[in-house]
């Protein structure tokens, strides 16, 4: 049996989370960088309603995507404690489990689409050209659901077996042949924004193929056992799916209020805001490239039941978080009004851009704490906390800030968001300090 990474100590204990860390680190940035792609893309267009249309239509999408993402959380918690436990069994039992239960959500979504395309431009109410560039974007792009829901089960199993290497070629390939499409379809073949939506669902698919087989590989290619969805099973995955999506929909509804809220600021706001995502995603991926590897890490010592296991990867994690968080602050800092200029040549909106620099610097400084506890409890399975932490920290910081600053306009919506991720990694903190002794308890199926 192979030295287990919670039981590394000294120098050995960081080489061995940067290891899992860097990789993911790098994944996680190469598809910001592509959202950069898009929208550089797109923000060389002839107007801001093509760039402005298709952040409608790409969010509608990613938003339930980001709903979902309890399918990764899920996948990484359940897949780790395997590894802990040295169980091959409980490997593949864990990867069939999420890996079913992102299909049937992927095909869902693909089902209905008309419903979720017309509820999500009813609550973005765009102008009408805005709405034709968003209709024509999501109707390509809702095709790639099955994938892109299959993938986050994927790649959360590959985490938690510390496969963060094979995640990284994974992403590479696939936004790298997103990218690469995004300028042939749009620049030489002129297919405007669904060019930039067939190049999505085209890279979907390729990195779901090349996840499925790296995944199949690692439990030796065993089948699935009808025992694995039995009754037990069935309640075990609905409660830890259920908290997690409960917790990811108040997420997603700070979140979705913020676009939407802002749309109805007119084009340029919801233009900016799009571009001022693209910060945010950068950070957010970053961060959580720390947070994975902890997941993983965290998860292993839950798993072989070991509290100062969890312990110890949890305080790791917070000084490799922290380092990683100033570095974002600096680059921005520095390097963000050059960042606006790359995403768009449209004056008016780099003029509208500028002013939020100053928040897009804080932000990795307030926020990391959150991803990182994020990661602890993702490997511990303890969704609960999660999901109370989320939703006070929604309706008790998030909406009330907005409320009492709305009167800056847009700008509210971004010191709400700051608020609010500053209070979830309060919120986590606190109950996984005061609960340590139980939290250290793996759930089990």
């Amino acid at each position: 049996m192979t030295t287990l990474s919670y039981q590394l100590q000294g120098p050995a204990a960081h080489i061995q989370l940067l290891k899992l860390a860097i990789p993911m680190i790098l994944a996680n940035i190469t598809t910001p960088l592509l959202g950069l792609v898009d929208t550089a893309v797109m923000g060389h267009m002839d107007s801001s309603a093509q760039l402005a249309g298709a952040s409608i239509g790409a969010l509608i999408l990613t938003q339930l995507y980001w709903v979902c993402g309890f399918i990764r959380m899920s996948a990484t918690g359940m897949s780790a404690q395997a590894k802990g436990e040295n169980n091959l069994t409980a490997m593949a039992k864990s990867f069939y489990q999420t890996a079913l239960i992102a299909l049937l959500l992927g095909v869902l979504i693909w089902l209905g689409q008309q419903v979720i395309l017309h509820t999500g431009l009813w609550l973005a109410a765009p102008t009408a050209e805005v709405a034709q560039y968003s209709r024509e974007y999501f109707s390509v792009r809702v095709w790639g659901a099955p994938a892109a829901l299959l993938n986050l089960a994927l790649i959360g199993w590959l985490v938690g077996q510390q496969k963060t290497t094979s995640v990284l070629i994974v992403q590479i390939v696939g936004n790298l042949l997103n990218a690469g499409l995004d300028i042939t379809l749009v620049w030489w073949w002129d297919w405007g924004v669904s060019g930039v939506a067939l190049a999505s669902v085209v890279a979907e698919y390729t990195m779901m193929l090349m996840a499925v087989v790296i995944a199949l590989g690692q439990i030796g290619w065993q089948k699935p056992l009808r025992a694995w969805f039995d009754k037990t099973a069935r309640k075990f995955l609905m409660k830890l799916n259920g908290d997690m999506l409960l917790r990811n929909l108040a997420l997603q509804a700070c979140l979705a209020f913020l676009t939407i809220q802002g749309a109805r600021y007119g084009q340029t706001a919801t233009a900016v805001n799009a571009i001022l995502m693209q910060f945010f995603v950068l950070i957010a991926l970053g961060l959580d490239g720390i947070a994975y590897a902890v997941e993983a890490t965290v998860g292993e010592a839950a798993g072989a039941k070991s509290p100062r296991g969890v312990m110890r990867q949890t305080h790791r994690g917070l000084l490799w978080s922290g380092v990683f968080a100033v570095g974002y602050a600096l680059v921005f800092w520095a390097y963000g009004p050059d960042i606006i200029r790359l995403l768009t040549d449209i004056v008016p909106l780099q003029e509208a851009a500028y002013p939020y620099l100053g928040m897009m610097t804080l932000l990795p400084l307030l926020a990391h704490w959150c991803f990182l506890f994020d990661g602890v409890f993702v490997g511990l399975t303890h969704a609960k906390a999660m999901r109370d932490t989320m939703i006070l920290s929604a309706l008790l910081v998030f909406f009330p800030v907005w409320y009492v600053t709305q009167a800056q306009g847009n700008p509210a919506l971004w010191w709400a968001l700051l608020a609010f991720l500053l209070a979830r990694g309060v919120t986590l903190a606190a109950v996984f300090y005061w609960r340590n002794s139980k939290l250290v308890t793996p759930a089990s199926a």
